[in-house]
Order: structure tokens, then sequence, then C-alpha cells
């Protein structure tokens, strides 16, 4: 597939890192049709990616054309038959392997044969994932990192049935969005996560054994390491419960137990302190 000849593709998941996608394709020229569970939700995403887009206005970073012509391409729907238009596809739904299972069987039996499905999975199998569909060849992991519209990485990740020509096409998608990619093998947590995860988890480990406070050890990584943001405030932002999901898959997957989830992060995730999302993670999130 010749990428220019991708006019419009499907996002399924209307959450923090579909939005982002989906911001990022619509911005590059690509009519984007956002799908959610329900016509609902996707049409209160579009609202959400509204407001997000009215604030780089009233920054100077973005001028009202643009925001509308952004607008315009994007196309809410809760119904897998609106993707019958799409030439790629990109999967952003939560990090939990049946469900993603579910979606892939989903979109394969409502987007063209000949199109491309694409996950922002950022640890499940995307060997296992194409073996859900006719076209295990078409079927590559694109993962983006978060936020989406401000940062340059992306991860391309082959499954072992994946065509050159996929691969080829899913690399340069995400150079038309701006993004640098590498490359990553088919292992759980591919390369960013399999290195990220262990260390947000020890900073779990660092607080739940008092080796300091929450403030304290992100202060200290951040200065120590010249790290952009603490590991518990990334953690945060990431949302604890993906955090514990990916921890869980590579624990599962590869059996070593220096990816065992700490106990204090499981405490939060059944507390339901996910993180900024909701307002509480390691820290505390007003309105603003």
């Amino acid at each position: 597939m010749d990428t220019q000849s991708v006019k419009t593709i499907g996002v399924v998941g209307t959450g923090q890192m579909g939005s982002g996608i989906a911001q990022v394709a619509a911005h590059v020229g690509l009519d984007v049709v956002l799908l959610d569970a329900s016509l609902d939700l996707a049409d209160k995403a579009k609202a959400r990616l509204g407001d997000v887009l009215g604030k780089l206005v009233a920054k100077g970073k973005l001028d009202g054309k643009s925001r509308d012509q952004v607008m315009e391409r994007l196309h809410p729907a809760g119904e897998y038959q609106a993707l019958v238009s799409c030439q790629f596809v990109i999967e952003a739904a939560p990090e939990n392997e049946a469900l993603k299972l579910q979606i892939f069987q989903s979109l394969d039996r409502h987007v063209p044969a000949d199109s491309i499905l694409a996950s922002n999975t950022s640890s499940i199998s995307i060997t296992k994932l194409g073996a859900a569909t006719k076209r295990p060849d078409k079927v590559i992991g694109m993962h983006f990192m978060n936020p989406v519209p401000l940062m340059k990485l992306v991860e391309v990740v082959r499954g072992l049935a994946t065509s050159d020509a996929t691969f080829r096409a899913t690399a340069a998608l995400a150079e038309r969005f701006g993004k640098t990619t590498v490359t990553a093998r088919d292992i759980p947590g591919f390369i960013v996560n399999r290195v990220l995860i262990p260390l947000l988890n020890e900073a779990c480990y660092t607080l739940y054994e008092g080796l300091g406070t929450v403030e304290d050890i992100d202060k200290g990584v951040k200065l120590g390491l010249n790290h952009p943001m603490g590991p518990l405030e990334l953690a945060d932002l990431i949302g604890l419960d993906t955090c514990l999901a990916i921890a869980e898959v590579l624990h599962n997957e590869l059996g070593d137990d220096k990816y065992r989830p700490c106990p204090l992060l499981r405490q939060y995730v059944a507390a339901g302190w996910y993180g900024r999302k909701v307002g509480r993670g390691f820290y505390k999130y007003d309105q603003k």
C-alpha cells in the first residue's frame, strides 16, 4: 500500500491515546472515523478534542481555520460498519487482551480485506492479535507515546506474519504524522515499556518500602537521572491501571520475578486511584 493512497483512517477507542492519534491524523489532512462503543461516547470525544484545539488557538499555537478543518475531518461513530471506507485502522482500546482480540475479530469482518489493522498496544502480542484475523500479514503494532500530539516516537512492531509491505506502509504513515519510528520485536513490552515499566514499578516499591516520600522519590529521579518527570508522576499520567496491566503481561509472559507488580500498585488500582484521569493517584489533581 502506498501511504499517500491512505485518505481515511479509523481509530478505535476514544480515550487519551485514541483521541491523540485522531488529532494528529486529522491535523495532517486525513479523514478520521472515531469509533467507540457508542456514538454518544464518540461524540463526546470529538467535543473534548474541540476544547483541546480551542485552547491551542487561544495560545496562538493554532489558527482558527486550521482548528475548523481538523474538526471537520473527525467523524464519530458507534458501529464497526462505519469503518468500511478506511484504508488503515488503529486500535487504541484499553490494555486488555480479551478486549483487543474481540475488537480485531470485529475489525476483520467489517474493514476492507486489503486494509491494514494496527494496534496501539504497549505490551500485548501482535502475533496473537493477527492470528485472530484472516489477514495476519496486514496486522502490525503501532505504539504511540503519551501525549500523542507532543511525543515524537512510534514503535512499529512486526508480528510473525506481518508482511514487508505492511511494515513499510505503517512506518511511512507514522512519518506522515511527523513521528520518528523505531522497530521492535514482538516480545512483551517491546522496547520502551520493557525499560519503562520496571522503572515505574521499582519506584512504587521504593514508596511501598518507605525509602522516601512520593515527592522525594520523584525529585530524586528527576534531578539525579535528569528525567523530565518523576516516575510516580509519570505513572499517574499513563494511568496506574495501564501500568499494572503492562506489568502483569511482562510478569506472566516472561515469567521473571523482576517484573512482579508492586503490591502498592495493585492496591491503588483496587481503590480506583488510577492517576490524573480520575483526579487521584500517587498525587491528587484538581479540575484545573
